[in-house]
């Protein structure tokens, strides 16, 4: 079964990506901020990260920049999931290793074209 992590600080998002994903027979874990996400990737490797830009305590781009430089070579595909949407924003998540970028609100139908994309169903 694939994993997905999803880091949002809302927990309304996470509440209807975990269904969507859920419903994809993924299995789903979450975190609230980039530090959370940071620990949780630490003792477990998912197959997919649905992450979120804007969050407390570590954004998503902070996230994204440490994970993709530590010493062990990440292996999941990391998908934007936010409401930025000027083509800086996803330049920036893309030169930082984001593999996709969704925006927000999301459907079933886009977040399972985004995860066929890079692979992950």
């Amino acid at each position: 079964m694939k994993s997905c992590l999803i880091v949002d600080d809302s927990k309304v998002i996470r509440k209807v990506a975990r269904h969507i994903l859920e419903t994809m027979e993924f299995d789903v874990s979450e975190a609230s901020d980039g530090k959370e996400a940071l620990d949780h990737v630490a003792t477990t490797a998912p197959d997919v990260i649905l992450l979120d830009w804007n969050m407390p305590v570590m954004s998503g781009m902070d996230f994204l920049r440490a994970y993709r430089s530590t010493v062990n070579a990440p292996s999941a595909k990391v998908i934007f999931c936010t409401t930025e949407n000027g083509i800086g924003h996803i330049q920036a998540a893309i030169d930082a290793g984001a593999d996709e970028y969704v925006m927000k609100p999301f459907d079933r139908e886009t977040l399972e074209a985004k995860l066929q994309i890079v692979g992950c169903i």
